[in-house]
């Protein structure tokens, strides 16, 4: 990847009117949502993580899974500035939002042409009367009062598919793009890392993360926080 500066970044996002940023969990993290990878992830220190966020685990050990699950609610965290300028810039332009996080900032911040790729913690249902269910029905009890059916949030589990029209929304996202923003993803979990395929050739893609991502297409890298980038973007309604 050729390396570019932070103005570049910025002047390549206010010109452009087709945009579709790709975030990653590195979005959430100035809003005290921890990353799951990093050394201070929620993942640091537990055995087995994925086997924690598996349909086996809820399934098999619900107790388990739902100890685990709570520990990714963050309800007092509010949207940061990258957050933000995501969704006033769909004011402006023609800007799609395909996010790996389940946290829900996203949403909280305003943006409406948004794809939850994982699904979202704030959306819960019952296993067995698929009932939707509020989540503060779920944090308190992973019993369903109606039924007594297991309690789950709507979140892309380990070992679980991927509904089609998610998929095929998110391609659409990527292929109308004429500049892709990937920001604060390690961009190596599938298959949300090959919709970067689906770009179009003329499209300008650009990283902005603190450290390279793999990717097999041509892309230009911003290497900072992407606080420090989104705070000089200036949304124009």
């Amino acid at each position: 990847m050729e390396k570019r500066s932070i103005t570049d970044g910025k002047n390549w996002i206010e010109a452009a009117q087709s945009i579709t940023f790709l975030t990653g969990a590195g979005v959430s993290t100035a809003s005290g949502i921890p990353d799951y990878r990093s050394l201070k992830g929620v993942y640091q220190g537990l055995e087995r993580p994925e086997y924690l966020l598996s349909r086996t685990c809820l399934l098999k050990e619900p107790e388990k899974f739902y100890h685990f699950v709570k520990k990714l609610y963050h309800p007092k965290a509010k949207p940061n500035v990258i957050h933000q300028v995501i969704a006033d810039l769909e004011k402006s332009k023609n800007c799609w939002t395909v996010s790996q996080n389940i946290d829900g900032l996203h949403q909280r911040a305003g943006s409406e042409n948004r794809i939850d790729f994982h699904g979202s913690l704030y959306c819960c249902s019952c296993e067995k009367c698929c009932q939707e269910v509020d989540v503060a029905a779920y944090l308190n009890s992973d019993r369903h009062d109606h039924c007594g059916g297991q309690l789950r949030p709507d979140i892309v589990l380990y070992e679980e598919g991927f509904e089609e029209q998610i998929i095929e929304h998110a391609v659409e996202a990527v292929a109308q793009a004429e500049l892709i923003v990937i920001v604060g993803t390690t961009f190596q979990v599938h298959p949300f890392c090959d919709l970067i395929f689906y770009a179009q050739p003329t499209a300008k893609i650009m990283v902005v993360n603190q450290q390279p991502v793999p990717i097999q297409k041509q892309a230009y890298y911003i290497e900072t926080d992407a606080v420090e980038l989104f705070k000089q973007i200036t949304a124009k309604e």
